[in-house]
């Protein structure tokens, strides 16, 4: 095996890492917001989030890529992270579905890692300074060559990225869990089938799956469609998707939702929650270094019930601000108090900052689709009790049996 060229990590504080690429070694450099995810495996799901746009993933869990990647468990057509980083790249991969080793399939995509470096050092850099840009590099440049890049790196601030990762043209989606069915099993399906437009920010494949499953005829259309053409749809209900970056810049968005509210349901997901919020006229901020991972708890403020959750984003809504619009909290982040979700009591408007369709992760927060279903059934935002009963059933699907063997 010929050994891997040399790469580096610079970040804007100076501090640079030196180890070995990986996927595309073509000399080049790539600049992005330096993030870590806490996730033990779903990196392949994690590197087609569009959520990822302008970002280098690190990932904290030591070994990445033993289980190889596969053509089906993908968030999105292509991968949208900047370039990726690991401690240590399993040269082995080992599944029964998998159809390429992690580093072949990045060169496929054009897309640049780095191994060897100390993660645990670089994750905690980020967590006691906060979010940093960097540059990944496999050209020949000097450290300080780097370090200026990385200082006149762009970030997430101020950049519609969401603008960058939405569909162009409207699409009909009528695919739904299938083989990602989890085994607490599938839902009964209501006896209406409820048409919903989806605005796509960015979102994940296994979201629109969900909505599918839960007994949604889905339209995805366009991050900036005007209200008049999603009125024209007749929907029963709008999903907001998740995105990256920062909301502020999504204003054709924000300016839509504004006029959209009071005129049909509206559930949002993660950036879906921000841009709600920011409809609403409440004040976003930037999370010092982000939640993303999937072990996030997040407490149900009128239950008290907590569920462990996937999460990724960098950015949040100001809590006091939301009352101030209007808006009630009803979920909040165990880590740092900081708002995971908000319904509005007067209109149906209900966001979760988190991700309940997972992949990966756990599946604590699917019945929030059940809520959507509810909240388009009624014209009115979830209350307490419709959350712990929705979240209740779910719990107490049968599971599914496993097949008995043929052979």
């Amino acid at each position: 095996m010929q050994p891997a060229p040399p790469a580096k990590l610079a970040l804007d504080d100076g501090t640079i890492f030196s180890g070995h690429a990986f996927g595309d070694l073509t000399p080049h450099s790539v600049d992005g917001e330096v993030c870590f995810n806490t996730s033990l495996s779903g990196y392949q799901e994690i590197l087609t989030d569009p959520s990822y746009a302008g970002q280098i993933i690190t990932m904290t869990y030591p070994l990445i890529g033993n289980y190889g990647v596969n053509d089906m468990d993908t968030e999105s057509a292509r991968v949208h992270a900047a370039g990726f980083i690991v401690r240590e790249l399993s040269n082995r991969h080992s599944n029964f579905r998998a159809t390429d080793p992690l580093g072949a399939w990045l060169s496929k995509k054009k897309i640049t890692g780095i191994s060897g470096i100390d993660t645990r050092a670089l994750t905690r850099k980020l967590r006691v300074q906060g979010a940093m840009n960097g540059v990944l590099s496999t050209e020949e440049l000097s450290d300080e060559e780097l370090v200026e890049r990385a200082r006149q790196a762009q970030g997430l601030v101020g950049r519609n990225l969401a603008g960058q990762v939405s569909r162009r043209k409207v699409t009909r989606w009528d695919d739904d869990l299938g083989q990602w069915l989890p085994i607490q099993g599938q839902v009964e399906p209501p006896s209406k089938k409820f048409q919903v437009v989806a605005i796509d920010c960015g979102a994940k494949l296994n979201i629109l799956r969900n909505l599918v499953d839960s007994g949604c005829d889905v339209t995805v259309v366009p991050f900036d469609t005007s209200p008049e053409q999603i009125l024209e749809y007749q929907p029963d209900g709008l999903f907001v998707s998740n995105g990256p970056g920062d909301p502020g810049p999504v204003q054709p968005t924000i300016d839509h939702l504004r006029q959209l509210h009071g005129k049909l349901p509206i559930f949002g997901i993660c950036l879906g929650l921000q841009l709600l919020g920011l409809s609403l006229e409440a004040k976003r901020f930037k999370l010092k270094f982000g939640h993303r991972g999937g072990n996030q708890p997040v407490q149900n403020l009128f239950t008290n019930k907590v569920e462990i959750t996937s999460q990724n984003h960098g950015f949040g809504i100001d809590p006091d601000s939301l009352k101030v619009a209007g808006g009630e909290p009803t979920h909040q982040n165990l880590n740092d108090q900081t708002l995971e979700g908000f319904r509005h009591p007067d209109h149906a408007i209900f966001a979760v900052q988190y991700h309940p369709e997972a992949s990966p992760g756990p599946h604590d927060a699917r019945y929030l689709f059940d809520c959507f279903i509810e909240m388009m059934r009624t014209g009115l935002s979830p209350t307490g009790e419709q959350m712990d009963q929705a979240q209740r059933y779910r719990n107490h699907i049968t599971p599914c049996q496993p097949q008995e063997s043929t052979s």
